[in-house]
């Protein structure tokens, strides 16, 4: 049976002085609270018997409506017995005839991630899903509510993702995209901020070894004598030209069409952060290109046909797919070559930001090629006020 209490909630004193009334409930080890709708100052609340103390100038009917509402309550929580949850409870306070109205995890999330992919970002959309279906799975409930989600059931998800080998970054990603969904259910008055379970709650991130291979490294997959066309050939060269692009992301290499080439230059738009680059097309990473080169396409490497629309599920999954072939043969290739690093697509960025550090470059200038923020607003500003030349010349530096 839940157990009611009313109470003077003095954790959150509001702008007045005054703090909140609240009927506290705890059922089954969890505490959920419920708004009277009334406020008092410490002062004119009578702890003893919890009710505003007669000094009070409205006290008389203050008391009775608080007395009416903690009945209701009571009431529908012995209807309600064995049966009982907060949702349930609510809905009945609210008029609701169908309890069944309640909005779970999984139909909110669901609407959201529909969204992302109606709007073209379909990479949110994607671990969204990802992160979405492992929490519902786990929780063996696709009827699972905001309000049943707490501390405990969280760290039950993590000891789970442990278990089945998850990486701790991996456990943060789908932490931090459960919290992220929480916060819209928040906003959209789906759950009450009251039932917020993550306050609790630590989301710990490794920080990743070093992912940089040596100058040296790239000079072997520069020298290496593949058969052209080959699995092992546009893995190399991918992951060439990524490093020549100032450690261009897969996708982004993906979607270069000849018209992104304007003057001399890559003229896009990361898609990740919709951001506009502009960078220098030295001889090395033209070289690639023309090797990719084919009329019959628009793109500049062979990942999408053209009948596939941009940013759809389908591109996402077939650049997925090439990223994960890529990466197979460069490691099978880094293994070869006897280097420290595992090599995967992601590490040509890596790469390309240690070289220029090694170059002895500023982080300053580093992020403006890479289009990271660095330091703080005023610092920001002046970065865009660098002179593209400064950046022309780190590049060149770092892959010749």
């Amino acid at each position: 049976m839940a157990n009611l209490k009313v109470l003077l909630d003095k954790r959150r004193q509001k702008n007045d002085g005054n703090y909140n009334v609240i009927f506290r409930i705890t059922h089954n080890r969890k505490v959920y609270t419920l708004n009277s709708g009334i406020s008092t100052t410490e002062m004119y609340w009578n702890e003893q018997r919890k009710e505003l103390d007669k000094s009070h100038p409205n006290s008389k009917l203050l008391n009775i409506k608080l007395s009416k509402e903690y009945f209701k309550i009571q009431q529908l929580i012995l209807e309600l017995d064995e049966t009982f949850s907060i949702t349930d409870l609510k809905n009945k306070l609210e008029g609701k005839a169908n309890v069944s109205e309640a909005v779970t995890f999984k139909s909110f999330s669901d609407k959201l991630i529909v969204q992302m992919f109606e709007v073209k970002k379909t990479g949110n959309a994607l671990v969204y899903q990802t992160a979405v279906n492992q929490f519902v799975s786990f929780a063996s409930e696709s009827s699972l509510l905001f309000s049943d989600i707490d501390y405990t059931l969280l760290e039950r998800f993590v000891h789970h993702l442990q278990i089945k080998g998850l990486k701790q970054n991996s456990i943060s990603n789908y932490l931090r995209t459960i919290r992220a969904i929480y916060n819209k259910a928040i906003k959209a008055k789906i759950v009450e901020r009251s039932f917020y379970p993550f306050n609790d709650l630590i989301i710990k991130s490794e920080k990743t070894g070093n992912r940089a291979v040596l100058r040296k490294d790239i000079l072997k997959f520069e020298q290496m004598a593949l058969v052209e066309n080959s699995g092992s050939w546009k893995a190399v060269n991918c992951f060439l030209l990524s490093f020549y692009l100032v450690g261009m992301s897969f996708t982004d290499l993906a979607y270069l069409k000849t018209e992104n080439i304007i003057n001399g230059r890559i003229i896009f738009k990361r898609r990740k952060t919709h951001k506009n680059y502009s960078i220098k097309l030295f001889a090395k990473s033209e070289s690639i290109i023309n090797k990719f080169n084919s009329a019959t396409s628009k793109y500049l490497i062979p990942v999408l046909n053209e009948n596939i629309p941009e940013d759809s599920q389908e591109a996402k999954k077939i650049i997925k797919q090439w990223i994960k072939t890529t990466n197979k043969y460069l490691k099978r290739l880094g293994r070869q070559e006897d280097m420290s690093v595992q090599i995967t697509t992601y590490v040509a960025r890596h790469t390309f930001a240690t070289t220029a550090k090694r170059l002895g470059y500023s982080n300053e200038i580093i992020a403006e090629a890479l289009g990271h923020e660095y330091g703080n607003r005023t610092t920001n500003i002046y970065l865009h006020s660098f002179n593209q030349n400064i950046v022309d010349e780190m590049h060149f530096s770092v892959i010749c």
